[in-house]
């Protein structure tokens, strides 16, 4: 911000007054000439003259905005000489004159109290020493309204707030007055700052959206289109087991864009074909990553077997020192001590040597119901294929033309050897599947009989923490009084003797009960009455995946072969029955609650 710093030749007409203004403000004038420049050799870069005090920087020809001045300190203002007009400072006691709030980029400001005789030229005289004036708009009524080309010159302006007018020597009231400077608000000042806080706030968001692109992970290259030369070199990368991946998408991006066509047709065959050719490859992998697995539940099972013997070790130990020749020779503190780490030391055993069972039991049938799923699966991919062989030879024997007896009956023979190999098939899956069945039942047993063990043996902890704690009551009774200690260890060991003959009575009264009811819990009590319902409305039955896939909107964690189990331990309730023939054999079940409660 830079104004006009040019120097102002002034006339002195009367030196007498302007040594006795300067007397009157405090400063000591200095002998001039008449017709020497107010300010010669100013040096804006310096913002001092050469040979004279500093002076006040709103003084004519000085360009440079006022230091910041402190809030303790008055700002002291002086007089100012223009050409036409002198301008007299206010009585420093009053107060700063009063002033609007600063409207948003404001370049106007509102000048009030100006002499009656003030022309637009004198207006410009004062206050074009501020800054750059665009406009100037008087009113007959002594104010006038000024824009400015800053909005850093307003604040120069208002620093003439207050002063006093006075045009040349004259003391008539029409040639003075006394200047009020405001901020005014202007509409064209307005519609300047909102352009610039636009303009701010799109390079702001320029700059974060290049931030935004420049932090953003790059894009993946573009599929390319078909051609002759692409799909060559396509088919090369699917052959390559590292470039398989990236490959496969480009070959199912053409795929999907509909580049398939009778020319190109047999080339994404041969590639579909290399994809496929992969399978076995995978399949290797799956089978090594299982192998991993085992190996690692083999480490598991060794390494948790070494845990346990060295945990009865420890227990042993503690059982060795639990005896009177050991026992008797320690003190009380260290027997106390040694009884707290015994309890710790059994309840980690028995933790370990449960899991280790709980591991052992349940690794067999699992396992083997998994390689009954894997074998249930390939047979299913076989009679998929065939029964697509058979579809495919049924639709030439209708499109082709009427062949030859001989290839007729060759076709014949194909097609009733092709079913005989499906009704095989078929018969061979209804078994593998009543395996799985049996095998999930098995599974499923061993799981109850997993829980009633965890019953008892929570029984028998409570039973023994009752029998220690019996024990402790009795080892202390025992130290207060040594002749008693015969007896209260006979009774402990009659305790925990009837308290181990009850345990073995209630464990062989518990296969006394009833036989087991074939619905085991609510859950399932509710799956028979859905699956009921379902059922009802469905008089020529349901598929066990139609079941299953209504079950599962309900649930999602409902199983196909738990509602199978469940169905087939109900025989009364559900009936099992085979519809269809050949290929289109089917097993459907369906509601017969009504005739079994007859027979039940």
């Amino acid at each position: 911000m830079t104004m006009d710093s040019s120097p102002m030749n002034m006339p002195m007409s009367d030196p007498n007054a302007w040594a006795t203004a300067m007397n009157n403000l405090g400063m000591a004038p200095m002998g001039m000439p008449a017709g020497q420049p107010l300010m010669s050799d100013f040096d804006p870069s310096l913002g001092m003259m050469a040979g004279i005090a500093p002076m006040n920087p709103m003084m004519p020809g000085l360009g440079i905005v006022p230091p910041p001045i402190s809030q303790d300190m008055p700002v002291v203002k002086e007089i100012i000489h223009c050409k036409s007009c002198t301008l007299f400072p206010p009585n420093p006691n009053l107060p700063p004159p009063a002033t609007r709030d600063r409207p948003p980029g404001c370049k106007t400001v509102f000048v009030g109290g100006l002499p009656e005789n003030a022309t637009e030229q004198l207006i410009v005289e004062v206050f074009g020493q501020c800054g750059e004036i665009i406009a100037i708009r008087k009113s007959k009524k002594n104010f006038c309204h000024i824009r400015f080309a800053e909005e850093q010159t307003v604040d120069k302006a208002l620093f003439l707030s207050g002063y006093r007018i006075r045009l040349g020597s004259s003391t008539d009231k029409k040639d003075t007055g006394r200047l009020h400077v405001d901020f005014a608000q202007a509409r064209d000042d307005l519609y300047e700052w909102e352009c610039q806080q636009r303009f701010l706030a799109r390079e702001e968001r320029h700059r974060r959206r290049f931030q935004e692109d420049l932090m953003r992970p790059p894009s993946p290259p573009p599929i390319v289109h078909y051609s002759e030369h692409e799909c060559g070199q396509l088919g090369e990368k699917i052959k390559d087991d590292s470039k398989f991946p990236e490959a496969v998408r480009v070959l199912l991006t053409w795929v999907e864009r509909g580049e398939v066509s009778r020319r190109n047709a047999n080339n994404f065959y041969s590639m579909i074909q290399s994809s496929n050719s992969h399978i076995r490859r995978l399949m290797i992998e799956k089978a090594a990553h299982e192998k991993e697995v085992e190996e690692a539940k083999e480490k598991f099972k060794n390494a948790l077997a070494g845990i346990l013997v060295q945990f009865e070790q420890i227990v042993s130990v503690f059982h060795a020192a639990s005896k009177q020749k050991a026992w008797d020779h320690f003190s009380k503190a260290q027997r106390k001590n040694l009884d707290v780490w015994r309890k710790q030391a059994e309840v980690g055993l028995f933790s370990l040597s449960f899991l280790m069972s709980l591991f052992s039991s349940v690794s067999g049938p699992a396992a083997q119901a998994e390689a009954l799923k894997e074998e249930n699966d390939s047979l299913r991919c076989q009679l998929d294929a065939y029964r697509n062989e058979v579809e495919l030879l049924k639709q030439e024997q209708g499109k082709a033309q009427p062949p030859r007896s001989e290839e007729d009956t060759t076709r014949q023979q194909q097609l009733s050897f092709l079913q005989q190999a499906l009704q095989g098939m078929q018969k061979q899956l209804l078994k593998i599947r009543e395996e799985l069945k049996a095998r999930e039942a098995e599974v499923e047993k061993s799981s109850e009989d997993k829980q009633q063990l965890e019953s008892q043996v929570q029984s028998l902890k409570e039973r023994v923490q009752s029998l220690l704690s019996t024990h402790s009551v009795t080892l202390e009774t025992s130290e207060r009084d040594d002749r008693g200690s015969e007896e209260s260890t006979n009774q402990a060991n009659e305790a925990a003797a009837s308290a181990v003959v009850s345990c073995s009575q209630e464990k062989e009264s518990v296969p006394e009960k009833g036989p087991p009811s074939p619905v085991r819990s609510e859950r399932e009590a509710l799956l028979v009455g859905i699956i009921s319902t379902f059922l009802h409305v469905h008089p020529f039955g349901a598929s066990i995946e139609y079941i299953c896939s209504y079950l599962q909107c309900l649930n999602t964690k409902i199983s196909t072969t738990e509602v199978e189990a469940l169905l087939g331990r109900l025989p009364c309730t559900f009936r099992q029955e085979l519809s269809g023939v050949g290929a289109s054999l089917e097993k459907r079940w369906k509601f017969c609650g009504f005739e079994g409660i007859k027979t039940a």
